[in-house]
């Protein structure tokens, strides 16, 4: 199958492969084979940092050159300068009370062969462990016909997470670990939350690959989980930040009524 030119997208593709450059990022890739070469596929990943999706279009466009499809919040496209790149590259605009629209959105560009990246957390661990899963990543693929790509990053967080200040030198020579699973199969017929349970459970011994895998010791940094040595926070204590995070916005946001 030949995909179309997108200069837009490919003008951006180029943007963080520069940037990534000089940042002297050091990428390794386990598993690349099980990155599609045509046809749709979901893409789930693991959701550490705020550049996950960029590094993982990086390595599937030194792959084969395709591009994926990212859902990602509807305020995201409100922007004025970066909501007009988000529709260039044709990203899906998701309404977190109403996610109909985007749901059918993607089932259709599936189905016309296009990859679609999804973060099945729904938003960034704090903690660097695997959350509990939404279950639209298993659902699109199945209504849609097509495979999951399991996909775990680790080393991501320490270009830019939630909660975090880092600095440009902290960021210099970071090494970037990503292991790519096997296709996963879900028929229509299978039970969403089951299927979804076993997608978590790969992910995360495709992450424990990454981790075992990964060049630096992380023995009491911070972006090191507390149950492998380091001093992230644990999944309850991000979870009571997140809390309280998401109730000081919903105070700001009341109080600009």
């Amino acid at each position: 199958m030949k995909y179309r030119n997108e200069p837009i997208y490919t003008a951006a593709i180029g943007a963080g492969r520069a940037m990534f450059g000089a940042l002297r990022v050091r990428r390794t890739v386990i598993g690349s084979q099980n990155l599609p070469a045509e046809g749709g596929a979901v893409f789930a990943m693991t959701h550490f940092g705020y550049l996950e999706f960029a590094l993982v279009e990086w390595a599937l466009w030194l792959h084969n050159h395709r591009r994926i499809r990212f859902m990602a919040k509807k305020s995201v496209f409100e922007k004025r300068v970066v909501g007009s790149f988000m529709r260039n590259m044709k990203h899906i605009p998701v309404d977190m009370k109403a996610g109909a629209s985007a749901y059918a959105s993607a089932v259709t560009a599936l189905r016309t062969g296009e990859l679609i990246g999804v973060f099945p957390e729904a938003g960034v661990s704090a903690s660097f462990t695997i959350r509990d899963f939404k279950t639209g990543a298993v659902r699109l693929a199945a209504e849609a016909g097509v495979p999951v790509i399991p996909i775990a990053l680790w080393g991501g967080q320490r270009l830019m997470t939630k909660n975090r200040k880092i600095t440009l030198r902290e960021r210099v020579g970071i090494p970037i670990v990503m292991v790519v699973g096997d296709p996963m199969m879900v028929a229509t017929t299978d039970d969403a939350t089951t299927a979804t349970a076993r997608l978590k459970r790969t992910m995360e011994g495709l992450l424990e690959t990454a981790q075992k895998a990964y060049p630096l010791d992380g023995t009491g940094q911070w972006w090191q989980p507390r149950h492998l040595g380091g001093t992230a926070p644990t999944p309850d204590e991000a979870a009571v930040a997140d809390a309280e995070r998401d109730l000081r916005r919903a105070e700001a946001a009341r109080k600009h009524k």
